[in-house]
């Protein structure tokens, strides 16, 4: 028998399959991981197995032979083999790398293994009672105390208890552990045991809960797909309208036939909330796989979904490739988010990746969000994806209303502080009630740049093309893109004079600003900087639930993910922060953002009030999110789109080079923007199509052009969408695979951050 082996090494040269003899006593399967001897020098390298043959090899060379293998069970399963293969297709990226997004990081290099503990427990041959009395004395009293403890307890359990717990009940007893066992009255073994993201959480069960007429015309169509083996659906559901439970009993539908759902949620909604109701619903056949977990906890969710002990998977972006077999079901919520797309190589897409196991299966893909990405909606519009809509709150409460704040007037009126006039008093009324309000800001820091008005010098980073902003409690000046901090100068480094100021508002200074206007009012703050440790994020949202604090203060991490009874105000302290940078989707994501923020306030019977402080209020997406119409919104940015040939109307393609000479890296990207242009007008024409669909090809430094140390140069491409784009994108990947490698990743297409 021989094996067609995948090295685990990311490199053009060896992307491809080598040929291991397999030794007769080694039992071996498609889908293992395992080491084999490779290279000039047999350096023992990870391998995964793709391909098993029974037949007598024939070759020029005679065959080095697999080592061992790595884990007992095949970590990859077919489905997963033949989604790699898509993947590496779809992104133009290596197979290997494909691969590795299939299996938890912790597993490749032997970083995480399985956790053993110590159990005891009594033989059968043993007679516990006559071993018991052998301890008393002719006076009544006992010899070895502590033994005679420890072997009546762990009498009590047939399978055995830890050695761990057996140091809690009865502390100090580590000898006499030893000495029963040394005796035979006590017999140790390891025990493999799963390692909990939910710690000693107790699980509270929950009952499905009565629907009303539109979640439950949704969730009839959901399960009419799954029975159909297939579809795609956009539930467009506004903010507190029930999607969660929609999704719940969709996937309780799913279990009951026999099949498996993945759950997907940004990152930012992973709150204890949204964990604990899957929880609650499924117990323990749920795994959770997110940033968040050790890499303890992370390894053991993933062994758990790969032997089958778990039902559902929730989890953020790469939770789409877990392990899970017979799938019925995928749900996207907020499916508008950016973060669905990675950031790195392989730069996939969730959503895409998402369809595709989908098609695998025969299962129904649920795209949920209360502000649909416009794209999405132009698919329910044509009717490839069928629209579910839930326009109403549960309970049939009402949305929040909303005041828009025009900061100009304030100023003008003399009011210089963070607060406007109406945010202010409605905090008042707000904490005066014994409810408590959420102030949204996306920036953190205390300010968010420094400059000296001596001269105009602006402090940046030293190691990338951005300012530093000023973080007040930490004294330091901080790069939010490669984290440096320096301290605050005390004189310009230019002209030398002590003319420093700060500019421009962080979550931090509204936290100093609010507790100066409101003394005595408990805040609490959740950004990058709070956040930092495992739990931190959990216990300032489970804090500020129980009411420790009357004001939650923070940035988009607030923004989803949130029902808390008593939040009935939400303040906005700016609302253009994302509204003007040179991106095409900056109005849509104002507009998102705005929506989800101001859906936290008024999900009980007290009403909700959202405050929305901007300097440009009668721009569309403030206007149109203070009026909870996303059909507004979505005509104005359609017509926009289309109107300049932006997604979906368009496609971008970006190759971001990186490197530490700039001249190189300038010949270079100009160098590849004319070759994608040839390539791609060839591929057009070959097609039928006309080369002027090419809408623009050229080549230049990246907005930021240096960033963590390098720096960094892109070719652009702006094609139409026609019906040549699909041969134009192939021609794209084939003209850029071969130059992968040396400060070049991948091509992307409509990159999530043109920046």
């Amino acid at each position: 028998m021989y094996a067609q082996v995948m090295v685990d090494i990311a490199n053009a040269n060896v992307d491809r399959l080598f040929t291991y003899a397999v030794p007769e006593d080694l039992p071996i399967q498609k889908g293992q991981r395992v080491l084999v001897p490779f290279g000039a020098g047999n350096k023992q390298t990870e391998g995964f197995i793709l391909g098993l043959s029974q037949e007598e090899y024939v070759g020029p060379v005679r065959l080095k032979s697999i080592l061992r293998t790595l884990e007992p069970y095949p970590v990859l399963g077919e489905d997963q083999l033949e989604l790699a293969k898509w993947v590496q297709g779809a992104y133009g990226c290596l197979l290997v790398e494909a691969l590795r997004m299939m299996v938890p990081a912790q597993l490749r290099g032997g970083r995480v293994r399985e956790k053993q503990i110590r159990m005891v427990y009594v033989p059968e041959t043993v007679d516990v009672e006559a071993a018991l009395a052998s301890f008393q004395k002719k006076d009544g009293t006992l010899r070895a105390p502590k033994q005679h403890e420890i072997l009546e307890l762990v009498s009590h359990y047939a399978e055995g208890i830890s050695v761990g717990d057996i140091y809690g009940f009865i502390p100090g007893s580590g000898a006499a552990v030893k000495a029963l066992l040394d005796k035979g009255l006590l017999q140790e073994k390891g025990c493999t045991v799963f390692r909990s993201p939910y710690g000693n959480k107790p699980l509270e069960r929950d009952a499905p809960r009565r629907l009303n007429s539109a979640q439950q015309a949704a969730y009839m169509a959901i399960v009419k797909g799954m029975q159909d083996q297939g579809g795609t659906f956009l539930l467009h559901g506004v903010t507190g309208s029930g999607k969660t439970e929609v999704y719940l009993q969709a996937i309780a539908k799913a279990i009951e036939t026999g099949g498996r759902a993945i759950v997907l949620v940004p990152e930012i909604s992973l709150t204890p909330q949204t964990v604990g109701r899957f929880r609650s619903r499924f117990g323990q056949r749920i795994a959770v796989l997110h940033s968040r977990l050790s890499p303890g906890e992370r390894f053991d969710e993933w062994r758990r979904i790969r032997l089958g002990q778990v039902d559902v998977v929730i989890g953020a972006r790469s939770a789409i490739f877990a392990p899970l077999e017979n799938i019925r079901l995928i749900v996207i919520d907020e499916e508008h988010e950016s973060s669905y797309r990675s950031e790195i190589t392989p730069r996939y897409s969730a959503q895409e990746v998402a369809r595709k196991r989908c098609r695998q299966w025969g299962a129904t893909l649920v795209l949920g969000s209360a502000t649909p990405s416009v794209t999405a909606y132009l698919q329910a519009v044509k009717g490839r994806y069928t629209l579910l809509s839930m326009p109403d709150r549960v309970r049939d409460l009402p949305m929040p209303a909303v005041e828009i704040a025009d900061m100009r007037a304030e100023f003008a009126a003399g009011n210089t502080s963070i607060f406007s006039g109406p945010l202010y008093r409605r905090l008042q009324q707000c904490l005066e009630a014994g409810e408590q309000a959420i102030l949204f800001l996306n920036r953190r820091g205390y300010s968010t740049f420094v400059s000296c008005r001596g001269c105009g010098y602006v402090f940046t980073c030293p190691d990338c093309d951005v300012s530093m902003t000023y973080h007040k409690q930490e004294g330091m000046l901080k790069c939010h893109y490669c984290g440096k901090s320096i301290p605050v100068p005390r004189i310009c480094p230019q002209c030398k004079k002590p003319y420093i100021k700060y500019f421009g508002v962080g979550t931090e200074q509204v936290q100093q600003q609010l507790l100066e206007a409101f003394p005595g009012v408990k805040v609490l703050r959740m950004d990058m900087d709070t956040t930092r440790g495992k739990n931190a994020h959990d216990a300032i949202l489970t804090s500020f639930e129980r009411g420790d604090a009357q004001v939650l203060i923070g940035t988009q991490m607030v923004a989803k993910g949130l029902d808390i009874p008593n939040v009935t105000l939400v303040g906005v302290i700016a609302a253009d922060a994302a509204l003007h940078i040179p991106d095409y989707r900056s109005c849509e994501r104002t507009f998102q953002l705005l929506t989800q923020v101001s859906g936290r306030a008024g999900r009980s019977d007290k009403p909700g009030h959202v405050v929305i402080q901007t300097y440009t209020p009668d721009h569309p997406a403030i206007q149109l999110a203070a009026a909870h119409d996303y059909a507004g919104f979505y005509q104005v940015e359609i017509a926009k789109r289309r109107a300049f040939l932006f997604p979906p109307y368009g496609i971008f393609l970006r190759a971001l080079f990186m490197g530490e000479e700039e001249a190189g890296l300038q010949v270079r990207a100009h160098a590849f923007a004319q070759g994608l242009r040839q390539a791609v007008e060839q591929a057009i024409q070959q097609a039928g199509g006309d080369p002027r669909a090419i809408l623009f090809c050229g080549d230049g430094p990246a907005p930021i052009r240096r960033r963590e140390g390098l720096y960094r140069y892109q070719a652009l491409m702006k094609l139409a969408r026609t019906a040549q784009a699909g041969a134009a994108l192939k021609a794209a990947y084939a003209f850029a695979a071969p130059q992968r490698g040396d400060g070049f990743g991948t091509l992307e297409i409509n990159p999530s951050d043109m920046f």
